[in-house]
């Protein structure tokens, strides 16, 4: 088992970790640093474990307001979803022309020149 030194809240501490695990403790450790930094900057110097415990709750409130937000985006998600899967069953009808209305108006004036020429054709032959 690995042993580590790390530094929080400008002291060390000696751990140790499962093989393979190091990045992971060093990542934990430099959020950990950061929360305690931040408190020791702000309070100045205060006792081992009160400053572990405060910046580990500091940790765990950004921990919760991001699962929040993360159950929020997954109900949006699901919402999403479901509206989606509502309109595929349920497509609306949507009727387009497939032929605009001037070609239909052109080919009408067609058709009457065309039997007016018929008419006169008639007349002359009759």
């Amino acid at each position: 088992m690995p042993e580590m030194k790390i530094a929080i809240g400008g002291r060390e501490f000696d751990v140790s970790c499962q093989e393979g695990e190091e990045h992971f403790l060093r990542s934990a450790a430099r959020l950990l640093d950061t929360e305690a930094s931040a408190l020791i900057s702000q309070i100045g110097r205060m006792p081992e474990a009160r400053m572990l415990l405060m910046a580990g709750l500091m940790i765990a409130d950004k921990a919760a307001g991001l699962e929040d937000q993360l159950r929020a985006a997954e109900e949006r998600a699901t919402l999403a979803e479901r509206v989606a899967a509502n309109a595929r069953a349920n497509p609306e009808r949507v009727e387009v022309p497939v032929i605009p209305p001037q070609v239909t108006e052109t080919l009408a004036e067609i058709a009457a020149r065309a039997e007016a020429l018929a008419a006169r054709l008639e007349e002359r032959a009759g």
